[in-house]
């Protein structure tokens, strides 16, 4: 049997290292998915080095208890939500960074926020790309975890895209290096990207080592207004098709007058999208772009549109763009979706989030990333009704049937966690979650690490 006296971990880390207080406790059951079978754990670990991550893994892996790896909390998909028994081990302290501007890389432990690395990173002229609509809030741990990608993805990446190296604890506390600060690496097997989007299953990552890029040119915005939202839709395939935007982004009428409610910046309240695209080329180039982009918002029935060379106009866009999820939140509480589909399909699949929200008779509202095709649709409901309820969860398993029936992923950039993993195997096949199973069987033979998570 496990133990629940954590007093000889306590003793072996730094005094106040080893929190049992119940109230603390309670802080950290959920994450922001809010599951509603969260457990109560153990003990919180809180850590400052690998040193003391091993330590804790050591006394778990003696002692048959399981571990939970939680960054800032920000998991969409129940990722990080407490178990019964286990320690939850925050990685919110480890916060060292350095950034090498020989090689072009930043070194940081996991606690540190994406937005935090990208002002070291700036600081040095230099840029990291990657950003979440959370980047204030969520932290490289968790970015790593779940390979984050954000609002310029369709041009510049997702988080494994600049991972070069980590630090791992396995399961047996051995801390092992991957990669390094070299950008080009082919010894032995991929194992560095293999980490990278485990969700906690495989290691505990202790420190990234990540790519970082030129500063970014100003961008130019352009902003444009469609009566639907497969207008909308169609005007991304035809720009997707001829250029990559630096961003691309779509909101639909829900999450328009969501944000104008909140932000109040005269958007068009009677849009039944709206399409937010960035051109950061060099030169005469950008005008090209923008140009490009106007001309394809017309041609698709776009009502208004504008543009702007003005960088802080600019981002007056994509701030409405990232702050259209907490707004939408304002509405009741979410159940939030990131399914993704092939670019080609993302009409078809907004069709069908539309038809579903008819179906069972609840709002659903569809903000997108859409110059790659992940869409969030939010499931709007009053969890005090219980009929209602229910009609949301059926929404939330039809929409992923959806993507999947598109030839689509259930999961672009959240995570599959707990709350996912009942429809990864009509994704991704019986061999594949057979395989997925064997690696984690070799890596963490007594299945310590965030138990319940994607298998």
């Amino acid at each position: 049997m496990p133990t629940t006296d954590v007093a000889p971990l306590a003793a072996s880390l730094p005094e106040g290292m080893v929190v049992t207080d119940p109230d603390i406790l309670e802080g950290y059951r959920q994450d922001r998915a809010q599951d509603p079978d969260a457990g109560t754990p153990l003990a919180l670990v809180r850590p400052l080095t690998t040193e003391q991550v091993q330590t804790t893994v050591r006394w778990c892996a003696a002692n048959g208890v399981r571990i939970v790896t939680r960054g800032a909390g920000t998991s969409l998909s129940g990722g990080a939500t407490a178990v019964d028994g286990a320690i939850m081990l925050s990685t919110e302290k480890m916060r060292e960074i350095s950034i090498d501007t020989s090689t072009r890389t930043a070194v940081s432990q996991p606690g540190r926020f994406n937005f935090e690395v990208k002002e070291a990173a700036k600081a040095n002229g230099l840029w990291y790309p990657p950003d979440p609509s959370s980047f204030e809030i969520c932290t490289i741990g968790g970015n790593v975890a779940t390979n984050a990608g954000g609002l310029c993805c369709v041009k510049y990446g997702v988080t494994t895209d600049y991972v070069l190296g980590l630090e791992v604890v396995l399961a047996d506390g051995r801390a092992v290096r991957l990669g390094g600060k070299q950008l080009k690496d082919s010894a032995g097997l991929p194992l560095t990207k293999l980490f990278v989007g485990s969700e906690g299953l495989l290691g505990i990552v202790t420190e990234v080592t990540l790519r970082l890029i030129p500063a970014q040119s100003a961008a130019s915005t352009v902003v444009g207004s469609f009566a639907s939202v497969r207008e909308a839709s169609e005007a991304v395939l035809e720009i997707t098709g001829k250029i990559r935007p630096a961003m691309l982004e779509f909101m639909d009428k829900v999450s328009i007058n969501a944000v104008e409610d909140m932000l109040h910046m005269d958007l068009d309240r009677n849009a039944g999208a709206l399409l937010v695209a960035q051109s950061d080329a060099p030169g005469p180039a950008a005008a090209a772009e923008v140009a490009f982009i106007e001309e394809a918002f017309a041609r698709h029935g776009a009502s208004e549109v504008f543009s702007t060379a003005d960088p802080a106009e600019g981002e007056a866009f994509t701030a409405a763009r990232r702050a259209a999820i907490p707004a939408v939140e304002r509405l009741g509480s979410l159940l939030l979706e990131d399914v993704g589909v092939p670019i080609v399909a993302l009409p078809d699949l907004i069709d069908k989030v539309a038809a579903i929200a008819a179906d069972e008779q609840v709002m659903i509202s569809v903000i997108a990333h859409a110059g790659d095709g992940n869409t969030h649709p939010l499931i709007v409901f009053n969890p005090a009704d219980a009929d209602e309820t229910r009609r949301a969860h059926s929404a939330f398993g039809r929409v992923m049937d959806a993507a999947i029936e598109l030839g689509g992923t259930i999961t672009g950039e959240h995570g599959v966690g707990r709350l996912k993993k009942a429809w990864l195997p009509d994704q991704v096949g019986p061999d594949v979650m057979q395989m997925t199973a064997a690696i984690k069987k070799a890596l963490d033979p007594d299945g310590l690490l965030n138990p319940g998570v994607l298998l």
